[in-house]
């Protein structure tokens, strides 16, 4: 240079970086598979594992009890079965009770043929001592009709019943038959009380809802007169249910219209067999009379 400075190599240039100092070693390093990450990870995935194992186990117990729950309804039914037929025979003895108990299953059964037809599915009749039997459903169909038909055909077919009872005791002169179809005459009968939750009450809500408050009066008026424990819990029930429904059906909701909303023929149709199953089970009672036929009371068969 013309000035007579001269520059040293490098001279005017940065200064080089120095070098990076080595990061310390995270306590989660591994170079191995020993490392504190990788027993970590292996605890995580013994106890997933631990978790699969338990629910494929806890699936089989679910899928077995699945498998398992026709028959367990088939016990249920029968088991129920065998205790209302013990307390039926504390009072009217062993072969009574049997054919009463049996009685029930029919009836019973006529609602659950009816539910199938309306595409329901109902559960197998259970049976408790000194009340009947019952069945359980989602629901009685999608309209009051449907649910007077369901409501009807246990009566049908336990009137059905009563007549074969009544039809093999009159060919083989057997009182014990006699009044079994007299018994089985009267509990339809019963149960066509206008009143929910009876068959009678299934009836009204297709026919006439305000009949419910007629049949709830009757039960009521029969409790006075008998002070009988079981009629006051029917009164109790069917005021409720009676309450319950009323009370939905004058909200004004659409849905609870289009329910009972049911055509006039149909409503004849539900007015005439409940009218005619009425008159057939009294003929039914009148002729099954043991009393009046053979001259015995049910405490000798």
């Amino acid at each position: 240079m013309d000035n007579g400075e001269y520059l040293l190599p490098g001279a005017g240039l940065p200064a080089p970086a120095p070098a990076p100092e080595p990061a310390p070693e995270s306590p989660f390093a591994q170079r191995d598979g020993t490392g504190p990450l990788a027993r970590l990870r292996k605890r995580i995935a013994s106890v997933l594992a631990a978790i699969v194992a338990l629910l494929a186990k806890f699936w089989a117990v679910v899928k077995g009890a699945v498998l398992l729950l026709p028959k367990v309804k088939v016990l249920t039914t029968a088991g129920t079965a065998l205790v209302s037929v013990a307390a039926y025979s504390l009072f009217f003895g062993w072969t009574f009770a049997v054919g009463f108990v049996i009685l029930l299953f029919v009836h019973e059964m006529g609602h659950v043929i009816q539910l199938r037809r309306e595409g329901i599915k109902a559960s197998a009749p259970m049976f408790i001592p000194f009340m009947g039997a019952f069945i359980s459903a989602r629901s009685l169909g999608d309209n009051a009709y449907s649910e007077a038909k369901v409501g009807l055909a246990g009566p049908i077919l336990g009137t059905a019943g009563s007549a074969v009872c009544l039809a093999i005791g009159e060919a083989t002169n057997s009182d014990l038959l006699r009044a079994l179809a007299y018994f089985g005459f009267f509990l339809n009968l019963f149960n066509l009380i206008p009143l929910v939750p009876f068959d009678g009450g299934r009836a009204m809500a297709a026919m006439a809802p305000a009949m419910w408050f007629l049949g709830l009066g009757a039960m009521v008026a029969a409790y006075l007169l008998t002070h009988n424990p079981f009629i006051l819990l029917f009164a109790v029930i069917g005021g409720y249910s009676t309450y319950h429904r009323w009370k939905l059906r004058k909200s004004g909701s659409l849905e609870q219209a289009a329910y009972y909303r049911v055509p006039r023929r149909s409503r004849l149709v539900i007015g005439l067999v409940y009218v005619a199953l009425i008159v057939i089970l009294v003929l039914g009672m009148d002729a099954s009379h043991i009393l009046s036929s053979g001259g015995h009371s049910l405490s000798s068969l």
